[in-house]
C-alpha cells in the first residue's frame, strides 16, 4: 500500500464532484478539480527537475493554487517546505541555504532577489501571486492532469517546517507521511468531522494549524472549506449561517466577541476550535455566555502536530488543553533528572506517538537532545496533568523564572493578575536582577478606561501567591507583542525591558520618586 499522504487522501474520496473548496467571490473547486490541479502541478515539478526526496520551498500568499502545490509536492514524492510570507529575502536566504531545495516558488515581486539566492544552491525559481497566477500556474495550464502518485513509505518525509527560532537559529522539523496521516485521521475521529461539515478556513497555510490541521482534516473527511485570504470578522460572521466549524487562534475569538451579531450568527455552527496560542479563560467564559458554545482548545506544535484536545463530548475545561489524543502518550518529567512526575506536579511536558516528527533537518545533536531513545519528545513546554488527566500548559521552559533560587511558573502568576478587575491580560517574565538572579516582572494590558495600577494589582494578588512569586515591578503597555499565530513574544519583552533592574534604571526611578 502506498503510504503517500496524497494516495491515502485520494483513496478516501467518494465523490469527485463533491465541493472541496469555495472561494468567496471566486471559483468553487470540487475534489476532482483539486486532484486534477495537483496532477498538473506535479507534472510541472517533475519537468523542473524535482525528484523524490527533493525539497520544494514555497513563500507565497494564500491561494487555492498554493494549497494544490502542497498536494502536488506530496504526489511527486518531494518534501514541502512552506515559509512565512512576511520573511524578508535576507531571512529566506538562511532557509534556502540550509534546506538546499531543488525548486523555489515565490511571489513575483521577489523573483529577482530569489533568483540570486537560488543560484547559490542550484534551485529553479517559479512565481505564484495571491490570485494563484504566475509562471508556475502558466506552466501548469494545458499540462496533463494525470499523474501517478509516487510511492512513499510512512517514514518518508512529507514536509519540513522551520520553528520560529526565538533563540538560536531556526530548526527544520522533519514530518513524515505517517506523522501527518495519522494525526489527520485521529482528529477527524475526535472532532467528529464528516462530509457534511463546512470549515471556515481563515488561517495562513505556511503553518501547522492552517496547512495540516485545517486542510488535512477537511480533505480526509470529505468535508468542504470556505477559503479566506485572511481573517475578517464581518465576513466570518456572514459565513457562519452556512458553515459548521471554525478553526482559529485566540485573537479570532476576541475580535468576534466585539460584534453584537455573534449570538445570532453562531446558531448554525457545530464547533469552534482554538489553538496556536493559549486562550484566556475569560475569553472561554465570555464566548460560552454569548453563544452557548464552549470553545474546544487543543495543544500542538510544529514538531508533533496535535497532541491533546479537550473532548467533543464531555467537559471542555478553560485553561487546559484537554486529554491526550488516541495513540498519543503525554508525561511530565523533572527537567533536571528526567524522572516521571506524579499528577499535579509541574515539570516538562513530553509526548510520544505516531504524530511525533523524525528529528531536525541536518541537526543530529539537537535531535538527540530533544528526542529520547524511548520515543518521547521533550517539548520545551512546562505543565502538569491533573487528577482527571487534563493537560495544563504553564509556559515555555525558557520562560521559567528562577528568582532567589525558587522556580516561578509564569502562567500561575498571569492567571492571578488576569483575574484582577481592569486587567485585560498579562505576561510574566524574568529580568536580570543583581540580588535575585531574575526579578519576576509583570507586563500588563489595562482594560479601556481602567486606572488599575501596580499597587492595586499587587494588593489583589498578595494573599494568593507566595511572596517570591510576586512581581518586583508591574509595567503597563497598550498591547503585548505577538507573532503571526498570536503567541505572546516574551523574548521581545525580555529584550525591551532587560535594563529594568540595572543600577542606572533603579537610580532613575528613585530620582523621580
Amino acid at each position: 500500500m502506498n503510504a503517500n499522504l496524497f494516495a491515502r487522501l485520494e483513496a478516501s474520496i467518494r465523490d469527485t464532484g463533491k465541493t472541496a473548496i469555495v472561494v468567496p467571490q471566486g471559483p468553487t473547486y470540487t475534489y476532482g478539480d483539486l486532484v486534477a490541479l495537483s496532477g498538473r502541478l506535479a507534472n510541472v515539478l517533475v519537468e523542473r527537475g524535482v525528484k523524490p526526496g527533493d525539497r520544494v520551498t514555497v513563500q507565497v500568499e494564500k491561494s487555492v493554487t498554493a494549497l494544490a502545490l502542497y498536494l502536488a509536492t506530496l504526489r511527486a514524492g518531494a518534501i514541502f517546505l512552506p515559509l512565512n510570507s512576511a520573511y524578508t529575502l535576507a531571512e529566506v536566504e538562511y532557509f534556502v541555504g540550509d534546506a538546499e531545495p531543488a525548486l523555489i516558488v515565490c511571489d513575483p515581486s521577489k523573483h529577482s532577489g530569489m533568483v540570486s539566492i537560488a543560484s547559490k544552491v542550484g534551485a529553479v525559481v517559479e512565481t505564484l501571486d495571491p490570485a494563484g497566477n504566475g509562471s508556475l500556474a502558466d506552466a501548469a495550464n494545458g499540462v496533463d492532469a494525470a499523474f501517478d502518485t509516487v510511492q512513499r513509505g510512512a517514514d518518508d518525509l512529507a514536509a519540513i517546517l522551520y520553528t520560529s527560532g526565538t533563540t538560536g537559529r531556526s530548526k527544520g522539523a522533519m514530518l513524515s507521511h505517517g506523522n501527518l496521516t495519522s494525526n489527520a485521521l485521529s482528529l477527524i475521529d475526535v472532532w467528529r468531522f464528516t462530509e457534511d461539515d463546512v470549515l471556515i478556513h481563515a488561517l495562513p497555510i505556511y503553518h501547522t494549524h492552517g496547512l495540516f490541521v485545517a486542510t488535512n482534516v477537511t480533505l480526509f473527511s470529505g468535508a468542504s472549506m470556505v477559503f479566506l485570504s485572511k481573517f475578517d470578522a464581518d465576513q466570518i460572521l456572514d459565513l457562519m449561517a452556512t458553515s459548521t466549524v471554525l478553526m482559529g487562534v485566540p485573537t479570532f475569538y476576541v475580535r468576534l466577541l466585539q460584534s453584537t451579531r455573534l449570538a445570532e450568527a453562531s446558531l448554525a455552527m457545530r464547533l469552534f476550535i482554538s489553538g496556536s496560542a493559549p486562550l484566556l479563560a475569560e475569553t472561554h467564559v465570555d464566548w460560552n455566555q454569548r453563544t452557548g458554545h464552549a470553545i474546544l482548545e487543543r495543544y500542538g506544535m510544529t514538531e508533533t502536530n496535535m497532541n491533546t484536545s479537550n473532548p467533543y463530548d464531555g467537559e471542555r475545561v478553560p485553561g487546559t488543553v484537554g486529554l491526550p489524543l488516541p495513540g498519543v502518550s503525554v508525561q511530565i518529567t523533572d527537567p533536571d533528572t528526567a524522572a516521571v512526575l506524579e499528577r499535579n506536579q509541574i515539570g516538562m511536558i513530553e509526548v510520544k506517538g505516531p504524530n511525533v516528527f523524525k528529528g531536525y533537518w541536518r541537526m543530529p545533536e539537537k535531535t538527540a537532545a530533544e528526542l529520547r531513545a524511548d520515543g518521547f519528545f521533550i517539548t520545551g513546554d512546562l505543565g502538569k496533568i491533573d487528577e482527571r488527566g487534563y493537560v495544563h500548559i504553564l509556559g515555555r521552559g525558557k520562560d521559567l523564572v528562577i528568582t532567589g533560587g525558587f522556580n516561578v511558573y509564569p502562567k500561575e502568576v498571569e492567571e492571578e493578575i488576569d483575574a484582577v478587575a481592569g486587567v485585560v491580560e498579562s505576561a510574566v517574565i524574568g529580568l536580570p536582577h543583581k540580588d535575585f538572579g531574575e526579578g519576576v516582572t509583570a507586563v500588563v494590558v489595562r482594560a479601556l478606561g481602567s486606572s488599575v495600577d501596580e499597587a492595586a494589582i499587587l494588593g489583589a494578588i498578595g494573599d494568593r501567591l507566595a511572596k517570591f512569586k510576586l512581581p518586583k515591578k508591574v509595567l503597563f503597555v497598550n498591547e503585548l507583542p505577538r507573532n503571526t499565530m498570536g503567541k505572546v513574544q516574551k523574548n521581545v519583552l525580555r529584550e525591551q525591558f532587560k535594563e529594568l533592574y540595572s543600577p542606572q534604571q533603579t537610580a532613575k526611578v528613585t530620582a523621580h520618586g
